[in-house]
């Protein structure tokens, strides 16, 4: 089960798309460089114009699919519907295409993998459809981008095309499209003019500018401002969301205290875990170790959820507050009761309230030292070199 989960589980779900993406672009470059491409085996089915297509939309294809993926590693259920539409069509893109004749390499059956990996991403997304259950979230600030720059496009579109006799190039809704795309974005390429003698025109130029250019950078504006977020997020100590959607049958180490430390040297490469404290210095501290580590009271559900404790396989409750364990323990269990929940009693009295609390396992380490520090003074068993061996056998 664990090496189904791990060859079909989110990880794969993200890497074939991802690797997918690379190929159509590739492909695509490819194709467009090549002194010839050789029709694939559905060219012929198909209108020629569809081909041509093909041939030079796989680069586009692939930053879309890219864009998707990164909308998965947010378990957007969006992206995932984005997804499975988008590979279909790499494949079929693949499929009108055969060899490239690319300058310097020579013949290169560019398209063959982009086939089979396309084919191949498909039923691992599909499998992981409950994975992404997560709806678009869009602030106040990017709904408006949004709204701005649509808005902006429909302006200029409409109005260029109403005026396309008095604009130099302007013959169809898709030229008056273009203008709009390539005004707002402040290439300007100067391909599309106004007529020297339209004062309309002109206006209407004017006014394209000041609405196209604004409407552009407020979109900017809203797509920089989380990624500075998430910069500030890892400066001081945190996980970003993204990162926290991709952990996947892991375990949580909930409050930090002295017993921490072993748990964490023990834990090492061995499996994925986080820990979760509500001290900012200890946080700091190990993010500086490369540490996963959320800054939040780990008794609370909303830090536990962000911590994706439904795909925990375990969670470690150490500290030396006791009370405070046992609040943890009864968020844990209530938010998953299948997650297995191993916690450490300080005092030897409090080991049944941790069971009831929902503690599967409950070890007081005094109670263990104290009985192998007697076995040692009895001189019953070699206690340091059974201590060696427990510490070794990792």
């Amino acid at each position: 089960m664990d090496r189904l989960r791990e060859l079909f589980g989110v990880r794969a779900t993200l890497a074939l798309p991802t690797l997918v993406a690379i190929l159509s672009f590739v492909t695509g470059v490819a194709n467009i460089s090549a002194r010839s491409v050789t029709a694939g085996p559905l060219a012929d089915l198909l209108p020629l114009w569809v081909e041509q297509t093909a041939g030079f939309t796989g680069t586009l294809t692939g930053f879309l699919l890219l864009a998707s993926v990164y909308g998965l590693r947010r378990r957007l259920r969006i992206a995932w519907y984005t997804t499975v539409l988008l590979l279909p069509i790499t494949a079929l893109q693949g499929l009108l295409q055969g060899i490239a004749d690319v300058p310097v390499v020579g013949p290169v059956p560019v398209s063959a993998p982009l086939v089979v990996f396309s084919l191949l991403s498909l039923p691992t997304v599909l499998l992981n459809y409950r994975l992404f259950d997560r709806q678009i979230q869009l602030s106040t600030a990017q709904q408006a981008a949004i709204g701005a720059l649509v808005g902006a496009q429909v302006y200029i579109t409409a109005g260029t095309y109403a005026l396309r006799e008095q604009f130099v190039n302007v013959d169809t809704l898709m030229d008056a499209f273009y203008y709009g795309v390539v005004t707002a974005s402040t290439v300007g390429y100067g391909d599309i003019t106004p007529a020297a003698d339209s004062q309309s025109a002109k206006l209407f130029t004017l006014s394209v500018v000041l609405v196209g250019t604004s409407a552009f950078a407020l979109a900017i504006g809203s797509v920089l401002g989380p990624a500075i977020q998430a910069r500030l997020s890892k400066a001081l100590g945190t996980m970003t969301d993204s990162q926290l959607e991709l952990l996947e049958d892991h375990v949580l180490v909930l409050g930090y205290g002295d017993l921490t430390e072993p748990i964490l040297d023990e834990l090492g490469d061995a499996t994925p875990y986080i820990v979760i404290t509500d001290d900012p210095d200890t946080a700091a501290r190990l993010k500086s170790r490369d540490i996963d580590v959320l800054t939040a009271n780990p008794s609370d559900e909303e830090p536990l959820i962000r911590a994706g404790i439904e795909r925990a396989r375990a969670a470690v409750v150490a500290t030396e507050n006791d009370a405070e364990d046992a609040l943890t323990i009864l968020t844990a269990r209530e938010l998953n009761p299948e997650l297995r929940i191993i916690a450490a009693a300080t005092d030897r009295e409090n080991e049944n309230k941790l069971r009831r609390a929902g503690a599967d396992e409950v070890i007081s380490p005094a109670v263990i030292g104290g009985h192998m520090l007697v076995e040692s003074a009895l001189e019953r068993r070699n206690v340091e070199q059974q201590a060696d061996e427990i510490v070794e056998d990792k």
